[in-house]
């Protein structure tokens, strides 16, 4: 037995892997990060995956293989089913065997949110894994092959319809891409069809595009967006998804869009470990299921348990909830790590975390991106080069740094994208499914 303090993050997403790397030099600290996935995701560039930018590799690093030269780090790979607070154990699925910790950080992040009508998930995927990225992938690749062999020009046109619910960050992103790939990347590849000729349709609650941006970034956006032949809708919402169908409500008229390609953006919800949690010491969530914390990133009643990142509702700062984006995330684990180490070493500690906003990004196209850093806007060319910097900057792996910028030199010159691979089990064909049968399709094989 150790005596070392033990520290147990859970969650290798930003929060959890900064925290982990903040106790470098902590000689007199055992840290056990431990994740259901043996890696580390740079979410910010699923949509690249998505989309055929780059491979699922490019954005990944394992996490053992950042943690080889850190003999105080410990990973496990596992799935947490139960925090026994009083025993301070964390308990995973595998026949029940604990983790004991001193310090316990939850940073598990947030998984798609679908406003009450999980039952659309089949139909609209989201986005926050790699198992997403390559479904989307795949369904939007084979629509355009679909459409291809398809003889009823109808039906040509709903294959060729693709339908982006959520104009943040992500549906700006994929929406802009699918737009370039319809009308440049595959140019010249089919016989029967016309790539260019492809509805991309974004729909956004809100009277605006990246409605957490600076108005005038959002009309620079909505123009690009439009440049590369998306439709943006604003001030819609989607009242449902069916098969084959999206319906939405705009201007207090009800509308409908044909299409087989559904994305979705619009929302998140905290993990299921938010619940868990509360249910465990008592503390509160939000209606997105985020765990109210102190100010220290702790809970009321247990100094030493800390939930960050998109888990967290953090609201001491100006009294609304900080963004769920990365920088949040990061900039926690570096505090609580900080303020751990000092109680350690008997100095004194920060009483309330501060969030120092670096930026917001997002990027439309080639070239074609906007920025917002304080009072600096940049965008078009501009913003796009600093939009690739920044997330250059914070890949985790230096080999994954130089693969991806070689790759999108690559696809910024030739405006192709060699990872468009069609993976996983052959779709069925439009003609052998029925509506009814569609709806039972699993994730991984529908149509949609």
């Amino acid at each position: 037995m150790t005596d070392k303090h033990q520290v147990v993050i859970i969650g290798g997403g930003f929060g959890g892997l900064t925290a982990a790397k903040a106790f470098r030099n902590a000689d007199d600290v055992e840290i056990t990060l431990v994740d259901r996935r043996n890696f580390h995701l740079f979410q910010p560039l699923l949509y690249q995956v998505a989309t055929g930018g780059l491979s699922p590799a490019n954005i990944a690093a394992p996490l053992r293989s950042i943690f080889r030269h850190r003999r105080n780090v410990r990973t496990v790979l596992g799935e947490v089913t139960d925090i026994d607070v009083a025993n301070k154990q964390v308990i995973l699925a595998d026949t029940g065997s604990t983790l004991p910790y001193d310090t316990l950080i939850i940073a598990t992040g947030a998984q798609h949110h679908y406003f009450g009508h999980n039952e659309w998930e089949n139909l609209a995927p989201g986005l926050k894994t790699i198992e997403d990225a390559t479904e989307i992938r795949r369904r939007i690749l084979y629509a355009f092959e679909a459409a291809e062999r398809e003889t009823d020009p109808q039906k040509v046109r709903e294959w060729l319809t693709f339908v982006v619910v959520g104009g943040g960050p992500t549906g700006v992103e994929m929406a802009g891409t699918v737009g370039e790939i319809a009308h440049y990347t595959l140019r010249n590849e089919f016989r029967s069809i016309d790539p260019a000729s492809a509805r991309v349709i974004l729909i956004e609650g809100t009277d605006r595009v990246l409605p957490t941006f600076a108005p005038d970034l959002s009309r620079n956006a909505a123009w690009q967006l439009q440049k590369l032949g998306v439709e943006v809708l604003t001030q819609a919402l989607v009242t449902d998804v069916q098969p084959f169908l999206v319906t939405y409500k705009q201007n207090d008229r009800t509308q409908q869009i044909a299409t087989r390609s559904i994305i979705w953006s619009a929302g998140v919800q905290a993990s299921p470990l938010g619940k868990l949690v509360a249910e465990s010491t008592g503390a509160s969530i939000d209606r997105s299921g985020r765990v109210i914390v102190q100010p220290d990133m702790s809970l009321a009643g247990h100094p030493e348990l800390f939930v960050i990142g998109d888990l967290a509702n953090y609201s001491h700062q100006d009294g609304k909830p900080l963004p769920g984006v990365a920088q949040v995330a990061m900039q926690q684990g570096r505090f609580v790590a900080r303020n751990l180490l000092r109680k350690l070493r008997g100095e004194s500690t920060e009483a309330q975390f501060v969030y120092r906003d670096l930026g917001t990004m997002a990027t439309i196209g080639r070239a074609a991106a906007v920025a917002q850093i304080g009072k600096i806007h940049l965008t078009g060319f501009i913003g796009w080069l600093g939009w690739l910097f920044i997330h250059l900057m914070y890949i985790v792996e230096f080999q994954n740094r130089v693969l991806i910028l070689l790759q999108w030199a690559w696809n910024y010159v030739t405006r192709n994208r060699a990872a468009r691979l069609i993976t996983g089990r052959s779709l069925p064909t439009l003609a052998t499914i029925t509506r009814a049968e569609a709806e039972k399709v699993p994730v991984a094989e529908s149509l949609h």
